[in-house]
């Protein structure tokens, strides 16, 4: 069964990637992939019904781990569709102020939600038999009064709630991304947070001289255009440092015996334990 369900989850992303291009218009692109996203659902429901658990443990693993990443596409698109179709006509400020209030419900779902988000974004597993299995529903763990409608053949209490925290996510950046274009629209308040972001080096020079390096490799400035020596200037400007003789650190970089990339390194290290541990929305 995993074998197809990983083949149905590929299909429909790569129907979604092709909405992404084709539909312009955020409220057609919502009613396309929904539609899309049924139909998956759908699919993947007839695919476990004929299928029978050989144990506990895989039950648990569909409803924590696979029917969440496609019930929360499903989410996803439904709550942009419905924020995008309620936005108010006005200016920005009015849209701004539509913007966080959307915001703000996430983080009042987070705040009503807080033991389970800690229980899941922990990687714990002592309560999945009473989370991620049928027919063992607890009154007293907080139920989304989603689950009373549910077809209990194919939902347990909580899968609901594990699609919500993967689609609130994506709602946060699509809500966020939102209001940094229409701030870096206007240029008095742009003018103003710039004022406010002067950021300094407070870090090794040559932990810097190593992400210049990785970033000018990387071909990511002026689609690979830039030259090292323009990155290097730039980055000098920005973060208030003078890298010296980058040249010369870089060779001692590619002369360590070890961990050549230390920096990159430890920034993945902790970028993924942050992914993994955190309980906020920010």
């Amino acid at each position: 069964m995993n074998l197809k369900i990983n083949t149905l989850l590929s299909d429909l992303n790569e129907q979604l990637n092709f909405i992404d291009i084709e539909f312009d218009d955020t409220i057609n692109r919502c009613e396309k992939a929904i539609e899309i996203i049924i139909v998956s659902i759908q699919k993947l429901k007839i695919l476990f019904l004929k299928e029978k658990f050989k144990n506990q443990e895989q039950e648990i693993d569909f409803f924590k781990n696979i029917k969440p990443k496609f019930t929360s596409k499903l989410i996803y698109y439904n709550v942009i569709f419905k924020i995008e179709t309620k936005k108010p006509h006005g200016g920005e400020r009015i849209l701004k102020k539509y913007l966080n209030n959307e915001l703000d419900k996430l983080k009042r779902y987070f705040d009503n939600n807080l033991d389970f988000y800690r229980y899941y974004r922990t990687g714990s597993n002592y309560l999945d038999i009473k989370y991620f299995t049928r027919g063992k529903f607890d009154i007293k763990m907080a139920l989304d009064s989603f689950y009373f409608e549910a077809d209990h053949t194919f939902s347990t209490s909580h899968d609901f709630k594990v699609a919500k925290i993967l689609a609130h996510d994506l709602i946060q950046v699509y809500l966020e991304d939102k209001l940094l274009i229409m701030e870096n629209r206007d240029p008095k308040e742009k003018s103003q947070v710039n004022s406010k972001v002067k950021q300094n080096w407070t870090g090794s020079k040559v932990a810097l001289i190593e992400l210049l390096y990785a970033l000018h490799t990387e071909g990511v400035f002026n689609n690979g255009a830039s030259d090292l020596k323009d990155i290097a200037e730039y980055f000098e400007n920005v973060f208030n440092i003078d890298l010296g003789q980058y040249h010369r650190a870089f060779l001692e970089i590619r002369m360590r015996k070890s961990d050549q990339t230390k920096f990159l390194n430890t920034l993945k290290e902790k970028l993924v334990k942050r992914m993994e541990n955190t309980d906020d929305l920010h």
